[in-house]
């Protein structure tokens, strides 16, 4: 019986252009990771991390390698392919929250809906994806009405709400106390239970990173060891 990997990438290189000096971000990164599967990206500064995060999350090409997610190859995409599998594939969570300011809790979730061209059912998907992250009575409030914690669910809702393949998360818990990063970490690892959807964590903290069931190290733009199974 084969695995169901929703993500393999073989042999993936990012080389940017820094004035007349070349920056290699990636020197030929290969993994394979699971439908379902709870994984952590870690390394120093400069490892590639975040290179690798972007390239993965549709929202960068890279350099040569083969990339394919949930079965489609997307690495010869062009930029109007890219954002539109990024859109239906891919939710992002980010550390700053990236929330719009003036725009209820509610309108925030409905933005991908908006992006993918959905008009008929709209608001009571973004309600419901509000109400699977315990954000059922803050739906009219703003981000500056609400908490950091709460904040970030909203961000966790709008990147549920289009049910994606895959949830990449940049340092989901950065900006976070400790007892509302512990709050966001037991959402994410919840939603994966429930749902079954694949959850890629970037980031720094060894106490986040256990959490998961695969950690993938990076230095130098190469993975330099795997942990999990």
């Amino acid at each position: 019986m084969t695995e169901d990997w929703v993500i393999t990438a073989r042999n993936l290189t990012k080389t940017y252009q820094m004035g007349e000096v070349q920056v290699h971000a990636l020197r030929g990164v290969s993994l394979k990771i699971k439908r379902g599967e709870v994984l952590a990206i870690m390394g120093p500064s400069g490892s590639g991390k975040s290179t690798l995060m972007n390239l993965l999350g549709c929202l960068d090409q890279p350099t040569s390698g083969e990339y394919t997610l949930d079965g489609e190859t997307v690495s010869a995409l062009n930029d109007d392919q890219l954002a539109n599998i990024r859109n239906r594939k891919v939710g992002f969570v980010f550390q700053s929250f990236n929330l719009l300011p003036r725009a209820t809790a509610l309108s925030n979730v409905e933005l991908p809906l908006r992006y993918s061209g959905i008009t008929e059912g709209r608001q009571e998907l973004a309600r419901v994806a509000l109400e699977s992250v315990g954000l059922g009575d803050r739906v009219k409030h703003r981000p500056t009405e609400l908490s950091g914690g709460q904040q970030q669910r909203v961000a966790i809702a709008r990147a549920l709400v289009n049910n994606p393949a895959i949830i990449m998360a940049d340092e989901p818990t950065g900006n976070l106390d400790s007892r509302s990063g512990r709050e966001i970490m037991e959402l994410l690892l919840n939603l994966n239970k429930e749902r079954g959807t694949t959850l890629i964590i970037v980031t720094h903290d060894p106490n986040i990173a256990k959490h998961t069931q695969r950690v993938i190290n990076l230095r130098d733009g190469l993975v330099v060891e795997e942990d999990g199974s």
